[in-house]
């Protein structure tokens, strides 16, 4: 029997990483949890494994020491559902590669390049894939330039949204409405984040896109090594998607389809396939856009989505034929596919 019908045939014993050091602690603990429920409902066993703030891994009280080449915890596969620094960045990926073992999502690189959100632009920019006009800051650049640095956010013009480079959930971003509020806006991002960027406003609708990797037996030269799904819009009261609106039951609509034209449905998604493949991810991704008529923009990737119950990726995959215990499964069977892939390249 080859991996992949083995792999199919089996229960899978699955560590599921939650927590984490990043501001976006609490919101991985809920997204992990629901994840170990998908993947119990699957008939998966499921091994709980929390990183503290502190950075320790516990799996129930005993403190984690892990061995190089020795995998985790004898877990099949491992699913770490972490979100910002020190989990979706590529550290926790090498620390998985280092141990040898399974695990679902992008590697190293596209993790790091992702979580990044200036070098994530500057890709798509270097790739020609349209997105909202930026300007990078970094910290040390601005303690020494700092009236240049404004003249360059100037010319965005004002709205404009300034956000920590490295984090999600909306954790520290400030919309400045009037000019002197951007000092203020980037002392506080820099609080967060030693990179920060600084976005101009885009206009239209608020639109998603789930990606999903095919596993290789499902791949055909018209289907593509990757599903995208069915876009659906981001309906919020205010004028911004805040951290409130993405995790307050009930502050969000959801509106799948998205409301668009059909030729705007197929550029998102087409676009969406295409960051995914620039970027080298692989098992899935959220790419987040803005369509103003048929006119459509890259905003951003999540090579992690939340799995929370109001979170966006998982009603995408459900909306696009995959439901939730299928999706959590599927993702361990890739990550098992690769795994075994890899160990059959002489590097």
């Amino acid at each position: 029997m080859n991996v992949r019908a083995q792999a199919i045939a089996q229960t899978l014993t699955v560590a599921v990483l939650a927590g984490g050091r990043s501001s976006e602690h609490e919101v991985s603990l809920s997204s992990g949890a629901a994840v170990r429920d998908g993947l119990l409902a699957g008939g998966h066993e499921v091994l709980w494994v929390e990183i503290g703030r502190d950075g320790a891994w516990r799996s129930g009280a005993e403190r984690l020491t892990v061995t190089p080449g020795a995998g985790l915890l004898g877990a099949d596969v491992v699913f770490p559902v972490l979100h910002g620094p020190f989990g979706e960045d590529g550290t926790v990926q090498g620390m998985l590669e280092t141990l040898d073992v399974a695990y679902v999502g992008a590697g190293v690189a596209s993790s790091a390049v992702s979580l990044n959100k200036v070098l994530f632009k500057e890709l798509m920019s270097a790739s020609g894939v349209p997105q909202v006009d930026y300007v990078g800051v970094p910290e040390d650049r601005f303690a020494r330039l700092p009236a240049q640095v404004l003249d360059e956010i100037a010319e965005l013009r004002l709205p404009v949204f300034v956000k920590p480079a490295h984090l999600g959930s909306s954790v520290g971003i400030v919309k400045v409405d009037r000019s002197e509020q951007t000092l203020q806006a980037l002392e506080s991002a820099f609080a967060h984040d030693a990179l920060v960027i600084v976005e101009a406003s885009a206009q239209g609708a608020e639109v998603e896109c789930g990606v999903l990797e095919r596993p290789s037996s499902d791949r055909s030269r018209e289907d593509g090594p990757a599903l995208a799904s069915v876009p659906g819009e981001i309906v919020f009261p205010g004028d911004w998607y805040d951290f409130n609106a993405k995790y307050t039951a009930g502050a969000m609509e959801l509106r799948i389809p998205a409301p668009i034209s059909p030729a705007a449905a197929e550029r998102v998604k087409e676009l969406a396939l295409e960051a995914f493949m620039r970027t080298g991810c692989e098992g899935l991704a959220r790419v987040d856009f803005f369509v103003d008529g048929e006119r459509v923009v890259v905003n951003e990737l999540n090579t992690m989505p939340g799995f929370t119950p109001t979170s966006v990726y998982a009603k995408l995959m459900e909306a696009s034929g995959v439901p939730y215990p299928a999706l959590v499964d599927r993702l361990c069977r890739l990550a098992l596919e690769r795994h075994a892939r890899q160990r059959d390249y002489r590097y």
